[in-house]
């Protein structure tokens, strides 16, 4: 995490008439500039525009353009653009074949526990489960009278037509309506 005082490349720092004479332009050139989105300088608290280095490095490319290679201020805008979206275009590549990278570690981790898996039921000679299920009871019974109880018991209670609940015997007991009143 950078600090309040920490500079870097795009931050506003240098006033119109430092960016001016350190980009080799005159100011009135970079106001037009501003004003045509070639450069777009951060603003101070008076609304005075603010340089980074970045904004610099790109005027100095915007005179070149124009001077030694003789391309118009509508053609350095879309080069510009193009070159921003190449950027962008790039740091998202770099995002993707990280996330691919980890998708394959992924895998791999999870073919090593399908394997292990596989080897652990070959190797089971009697066919049961590798992982014992217990049944709720606690006592291991897995009887169909067993599953129809714990069922039943599971069931949630019902509205009778009298405006009482009936829920379901808890023991095996006879299921009783309760009344609403208490």
């Amino acid at each position: 995490m950078t600090s309040q005082f920490e500079l870097t490349d795009d931050t506003p720092v240098y006033v119109i008439s430092v960016a001016a004479q350190l980009s080799g332009l005159h100011p009135q050139t970079l106001r037009a500039y501003d004003r045509l989105g070639l450069v777009s300088p951060g603003r101070a608290a008076g609304r005075g525009r603010r340089y980074s280095l970045r904004d610099i490095l790109i005027l100095r490319d915007v005179q070149r353009l124009s001077q030694e290679e003789g391309i118009n201020l509508s053609g350095i805008k879309r080069i510009l653009e193009l070159e921003l979206a190449e950027q962008r275009n790039r740091l998202r590549l770099a995002e993707l074949h990280a996330e691919i990278s980890q998708l394959r570690a992924e895998l791999e981790s999870t073919r090593a526990v399908a394997a292990r898996l596989a080897t652990l039921l070959r190797n089971r000679g009697d066919g049961g489960a590798l992982v014992p299920v217990r049944d709720p009871g606690g006592a291991g019974r897995s009887s169909p009278e067993h599953r129809q109880a714990a069922e039943a018991s599971a069931t949630p209670p019902t509205a009778t037509g009298s405006g009482s609940m009936r829920y379901p015997p808890a023991d095996g007991q006879p299921a009783a309506a309760a009344s609403d009143s208490v």
